[in-house]
């Protein structure tokens, strides 16, 4: 009579477990990159104020914090979603190991010399942008294969394509100006990755995925998603881009009004209402509720502008939509996805609801520095509330994508 020995028990292999899926590698570099470049910022915001000797930075430091928040902390994750779902929208062959892992392994080497021309080694910025414009490129190649196999016929995927799009054009006019062109690039390449990136992007999403989670756990929801109000919100957000880039701030208000009471009339058709749990779905809607709010402060701004030729908002608008609603999003929308894809429940849990609602107070906090006589101390104080409320999630998330499945399965 024989006996079998017992299975060996599998080796613990971070690398390979965090390239088993698109969303594992890329999630991971926006997680530490959610810490990392919010750290650099908090310490840039702490010198300026305080009179303290800063290392050599490539470009001012309110621009490199709107590139690195935008380009290299929350395009990761869109591109971890997007290179894991793209093709299944389509039903078509997922993107292979070998692309993800290009992608991964330039944004993030890319981001880090970014980082690092703005921490005392300025002349590494064009390697880092060059860097993160190949990776950006290589799944544009992907992805826009998968969309010509499928003829363009999935209206969502058409524009999240147009919006990496942007991006990459984004990237190009940073790389431009690191290597001598006009700093009016670098600020061009910020504008569009707000309005013409992250925004198409997440509206995109919320636009397909929200009706689709509530009709999925909501008895009687009525699903409205209609073609044409994606296509209105691109073109209020193309014309708030290119009054913002001619200099005409005092005319947003001819974009940013329509685009508050569309986004508020979306919002509403969603039937908020019915959101009251589970919570992954609650947050979901009050993530977009900063959408509409977001677009009243632009509007009122303009507005300002417009009669008095002056306004006190700042950049209180654009908090409300990067922290309010980008950020809110993110925690939301990342937490789900981490679960589905790990075998975990889908429901919120203490330390993504420590997230979320930190967000939220981060964004109020930093909306209203704008109006105080001494903004500076509550500019760190937001910036410090960011890294708290993030930091058990990022390190939590970061455990998940190096760690298997809890169900076994491959991904």
């Amino acid at each position: 009579m024989t006996t079998s020995s017992p299975a060996a028990p599998r080796s613990f292999d971070p690398l390979a477990m965090m390239l088993a899926a698109p969303h594992r590698a890329m999630f991971l570099i926006g997680a530490l990159a959610l810490l990392a470049n919010m750290g650099w910022w908090t310490w840039a915001l702490l010198a300026s104020w305080h009179g303290w000797p800063f290392a050599a930075q490539a470009m001012p430091a309110a621009w490199a914090h709107g590139f690195l928040m935008q380009y290299a902390t929350l395009s990761p994750f869109v591109f971890g979603f997007l290179l894991t779902v793209f093709p299944r929208w389509m039903n078509l062959a997922e993107v292979p190991k070998r692309t993800y892992a290009t992608v991964f392994g330039s944004i993030l080497g890319g981001g880090l010399l970014v980082l690092a021309a703005q921490s005392g080694a300025p002349a590494v910025l064009p390697v880092g942008l060059a860097a993160m414009l190949t990776g950006w490129t290589v799944a544009l190649l992907a992805l826009g294969r998968r969309l010509a196999q499928y003829r363009g016929r999935d209206v969502w995927a058409v524009s999240c394509f147009a919006a990496l799009l942007l991006g990459a054009i984004g990237i190009a006019l940073a790389l431009a100006f690191a290597c001598g062109a006009s700093p009016r690039l670098m600020q061009a390449a910020n504008a569009l990755g707000t309005f013409g990136l992250l925004l198409p992007v997440y509206f995109t999403v919320a636009h397909r995925m929200v009706p689709f989670f509530s009709n999925n756990v909501i008895p009687g929801y009525r699903v409205v998603r209609p073609a044409w109000s994606l296509a209105a919100v691109w073109a209020l957000l193309l014309g708030h881009l290119v009054l913002d880039l001619a200099g005409l701030p005092s005319r947003r208000w001819l974009t940013d009004l329509p685009l508050t009471g569309l986004l508020l009339w979306q919002w509403l058709a969603w039937q908020p209402w019915k959101a009251r749990g589970p919570g992954l779905l609650t947050v979901l809607y009050v993530a977009l509720a900063w959408l509409p709010v977001s677009f009243a402060l632009f509007s009122a701004d303009s507005l300002s502008l417009a009669w008095h030729g002056s306004s006190g908002w700042a950049r209180a608008p654009l908090h409300a939509l990067t922290i309010g609603f980008f950020a809110s999003m993110l925690v939301a929308m990342v937490t789900r996805v981490t679960h589905g894809h790990s075998g975990r429940p889908l429901a919120m849990g203490v330390v993504p609801w420590i997230a979320f609602l930190g967000m939220q107070l981060t964004a109020v906090v930093r909306i209203l520095a704008d109006s105080a006589k001494q903004p500076w101390p509550i500019y760190t104080a937001a910036a410090l509330l960011w890294l708290l409320a993030l930091a058990p999630w990022v390190v939590r998330s970061a455990w998940i994508y190096l760690t298997p499945r809890r169900d076994g399965k491959p991904g």
